[in-house]
């Protein structure tokens, strides 16, 4: 539902993050001030206003969404729900291959034609109907890369190296699992957005020492996002051409 949180105040922390004030984003976004203010005031934001502010804030469109609470719009919601059981089992695959090979395979995903909704977007499984809190803002974002709680729990595992139960991702979502440090951090690896961005969003201090970025994920979230859109018979064929890569690979280890 638009309006599910309040905007306003997590709009503001993510402009203090930036060194930002209203006047800035409005020459930012292209957004008149005063609007800016109404919604700094409480006041719902369009959707309109939701898509100048992506750009400016360096953000997906749908994640600036799913931030404010909002329905994401058809044409930026997944399509295909069945297509993200397959996102682990390229994930795997991408992470060993090399860089090049990883940033070949998001080409092939955004070169793949969008096929037309034929359905409306389907409402969210009642399990996955969140009350509002920074747990769920964190959920709908995971949402947005037509993820689920296992696909998610594996997918970490393969990103992060750690292992959370799915049931985990949904306690996260409902309110029941708190937000740790490595929680956080371990989100922002998936999702392609800052650390300190999600430290913003949800108050959640980084961990006093982060782990250093491992080489072999580079790209593994952007990819993620690369495929959210695909049908199921399209990210296959993606995954297919990434179980190929990676066994054209050489032997790592030669007897």
């Amino acid at each position: 539902m638009m309006g599910e949180e309040d905007f306003g105040p997590l709009l503001k922390r993510l402009l203090d993050r930036r060194s930002l004030d209203s006047a800035a984003l409005s020459r930012l976004a292209s957004v008149p001030e005063p609007e800016l203010l109404s919604v700094f005031h409480g006041e719902r934001p369009s959707p309109s206003l939701l898509r100048r502010l992506a750009p400016a804030l360096g953000l997906h469109s749908a994640d600036v969404f799913a931030i404010a609470g909002a329905d994401i719009p058809d044409d930026l919601a997944p399509l295909d729900a069945t297509a993200g059981r397959r996102v682990p089992h390229l994930t795997r695959d991408a992470v060993v291959l090399p860089p090049e090979q990883r940033e070949a395979l998001r080409r092939l995903a955004a070169s793949l034609p969008q096929v037309e909704r034929t359905r409306p977007v389907p409402e969210p499984r009642p399990h996955q109907q969140y009350p509002p809190g920074p747990g769920a803002l964190l959920m709908r974002m995971i949402r947005n890369r037509n993820l689920g709680w296992t696909a998610t729990a594996h997918i970490f595992l393969v990103v992060t190296g750690r292992y959370w139960s799915a049931a985990t991702y949904g306690g996260v979502g409902r309110g029941r699992t708190p937000l740790t440090p490595d929680l956080v951090a371990d989100f922002a690896a998936l999702l392609d957005v800052a650390a300190a961005d999600l430290t913003a969003l949800t108050g959640v201090p980084l961990p006093a020492t982060p782990t250093p970025p491992n080489p072999a994920v580079t790209g593994v979230a952007e990819l993620i996002w690369a495929v959210r859109r695909l049908t199921a018979s399209q990210l296959q064929q993606v995954g297919d051409t990434a179980e190929a890569m990676r066994r054209q690979l050489p032997d790592r280890n030669p007897a």
